[in-house]
């Protein structure tokens, strides 16, 4: 089964501690249909309005660590805030749904919810939020020293060049240089060229 809804109280093994009551009064307040998924490899979270009979639903991933999951849903309760205040015509991730996720996100950092280190790069993250949850890479390589540890897995970042890895799909790519922000990287079967985030995980293939 991919996915299982989740009574409020199941919730709380998910989130920080000190942050049950906040998120659901959200939930509540909103009339939000919460969805916990198993690891989806291109979203974290996702966001759908309300429609005729049906509840605003938000969708999260049930394998992110308890500050990532709790970052994630804030995003998505951002993109409610900005539905519920605008309508579905504005930009996704524009200005009016930055201001909304700044707001709620400043709430849960009001509260000393998380840890040091990651209320810092959240303050930074307030100035301009990324259009993913946590798409910021000082945001990810913080947010990822909670993470349960993963044999094998690294930041591609963290590989000498040449070195071979995998991605969750089980290509096999080279690294290559870095250009701008991105590492250049060779897909050892078709050998073609692709740009990877310094921050994406893969897992070192030996030769």
């Amino acid at each position: 089964m991919s996915k299982k809804e989740s009574p409020l109280e199941q919730l709380n093994p998910y989130l920080p501690e000190g942050s049950f009551e906040s998120v659901v009064e959200y939930i509540i307040q909103h009339k939000v249909h919460l969805t916990i998924t198993r690891a989806r490899q291109t979203i974290l979270g996702n966001y759908r309005h309300r429609h005729l009979d049906k509840n605003h639903r938000i969708s999260i991933n049930g394998n992110l660590n308890k500050y990532s999951f709790l970052i994630t849903l804030l995003h998505e309760l951002g993109h409610l805030l900005a539905y519920e205040k605008y309508g579905n015509k504005i930009p996704a991730h524009g200005t009016k749904w930055k201001s909304e996720f700044g707001k709620i996100l400043a709430v849960f950092i009001t509260q000393k919810i998380f840890p040091a280190d990651i209320e810092r790069e959240l303050l930074l993250t307030l100035k301009n939020p990324a259009a993913s949850s946590c798409a910021e890479a000082s945001l990810l390589r913080v947010l990822r020293k909670y993470d349960p540890h993963k044999p094998g897995v690294f930041l591609l970042e963290e590989l000498p060049e040449k070195s071979f890895f995998k991605i969750k799909n089980g290509r096999v790519f080279s690294k290559g240089n870095r250009i701008r922000k991105r590492f250049l990287c060779q897909d050892m079967t078709t050998k073609k060229m692709f740009l990877f985030s310094p921050v994406a995980e893969v897992e070192l293939v030996k030769d």
